[in-house]
């Protein structure tokens, strides 16, 4: 069975994108969202806001299921 990629409901700040991604590879989601934040900053805010903005549309939400 694969692994599907899933935005959290559960574990969200604020889309659920970096929770789900944190699921999926098995990351701690807090060590995701530092990471998000630090990049972010970076790179002057565009290209990361414009991918979570993209990543919101295209990851659906979990459907409380769990796998396994």
């Amino acid at each position: 069975m694969s692994k599907r990629l899933y935005r959290s409901r559960s574990n969200k700040k604020v889309a659920g994108i970096l929770g789900g991604l944190g699921q999926y590879f098995g990351i701690d989601p807090t060590i995701l969202r530092v990471l998000f934040i630090l990049l972010l900053i970076g790179t002057v805010v565009f290209p990361f806001a414009l991918i979570y903005l993209i990543l919101i549309f295209v990851i659906p939400y979990d459907d409380g299921v769990i796998e396994g």
